[in-house]
């Protein structure tokens, strides 16, 4: 799809308009053009165990316990994601709180980026007694230079006035970090907050995808270098990757060849994306495993059908992570419902390492 007709879609989507599944089944992220698993990348990966009724805890107890949140797209204009966003918190905080150690969100925090979608993150987000939360950011966070200066999608305006830095300001500022690129050690383990850095305003080439640096991709490098051996590490980016051996482009990572390079070495790395807003119920593939083990996660804001309809339209849809010392596991969660998802659980046994 070209960006004209990738922004009408997303013009049409922030109006609640019924156009939105003919325009984003042109370029979604579970075929066979844009997700990996179907050309010639990983199969997906079983669950190791049968579904159980809530998470389990060995003898030892978990040594860490978080939820990834992807895709809230808060939206000034539009109240169903922030009534998402509170169910999923509400039961966070009501039924999960002594069990959960941080909160994730992974991306597409904002519908648009602009202040008054931050403004309204902030309000749902100050009315509860939160755990401590990391955000990176993903390319809906970038998009308030579709936006004119009365607030309204205007593409012909493009930049309307606003640069990528602005978008990457208005993100740092709220979240309190000085790059968007960052490292959180929670409970002795080790979470690698990885952002795209430049949109479309800066390098038109990059399309949807998110582009990181040289610097930021020797940082993963270096960061992971110096974990203890053997300990998980979990890395958070938004944009999947694409099929092995591609480097990356609209709605990917880039460069894809040289991330998955770094993280090569070190089989206990957990990688987590977002951006394809599926169902964990619809049979698409969230668990790939190559050297590392790559999660996909759902969507709190707008869960989609195989078909990239929003059809569900209560759905709102997290990850809930456990670390054991010799083992990982992984259940979604279904925040409407307040029920865990039998099609999303998973325990990955943790390699041992040679020093």
């Amino acid at each position: 799809m070209n960006r004209r007709g990738f922004l009408q879609w997303l013009a049409a989507l922030a109006l609640g308009g019924a156009a939105v599944a003919a325009g984003l089944v042109r370029w979604r992220p579970g075929t066979g053009e844009d997700i990996p698993g179907v050309t010639g990348s990983p199969t997906p990966a079983p669950s190791a165990a049968a579904p159980s009724a809530t998470p389990t805890a060995g003898p030892e107890g978990p040594l860490l316990s978080f939820f990834i949140l992807s895709d809230l797209h808060v939206n000034s204009g539009v109240a169903y994601p922030s009534e998402h966003l509170k169910k999923t918190l509400d039961e966070i905080t009501k039924k999960h709180q002594s069990a959960t150690d941080c909160i994730i969100f992974t991306g597409d925090v904002t519908e648009s980026g602009t202040d008054k979608d931050y403004k309204e993150l902030r309000s749902v987000l100050s009315k509860y007694k939160l755990p401590p939360y990391y955000a990176n950011m993903g390319n809906h966070d970038y998009y308030r230079v579709w936006i004119d200066k009365d607030g309204n999608w205007n593409q012909k305006g493009f930049p309307n006035g606003q640069t990528d830095e602005q978008s990457k300001t208005a993100f740092l500022e709220f979240f309190k970090l000085e790059k968007p690129y960052y490292e959180v050690e929670v409970n002795g383990h080790l979470i690698l907050m990885m952002s795209q850095e430049v949109y479309q305003q800066t390098r038109t080439d990059v399309g949807e995808g998110a582009w990181y640096s040289d610097e930021q991709l020797n940082w993963l490098k270096s960061r992971l270098a110096a974990n203890p051996s053997g300990r998980p590490v979990f890395v958070m980016i938004h944009q999947p990757l694409p099929a092995a051996g591609q480097d990356g482009g609209s709605h990917r990572v880039i460069p894809a060849k040289k991330f998955r390079e770094i993280l090569k070495p070190y089989p206990n790395v957990f990688v987590f994306s977002g951006h394809g807003h599926q169902d964990f119920t619809n049979g698409t593939a969230h668990y790939l495993k190559e050297s590392f083990h790559w999660f996909v996660n759902s969507s709190v804001g707008r869960v989609l059908n195989a078909k990239y309809e929003h059809v569900r339209q209560d759905a709102a849809q997290g990850l809930y992570v456990q670390v054991f010392s010799d083992r990982v596991e992984l259940k979604g969660r279904e925040f409407s419902t307040g029920e865990w998802i039998p099609e999303a659980d998973w325990k990955v046994k943790l390699q041992s390492v040679k020093v």
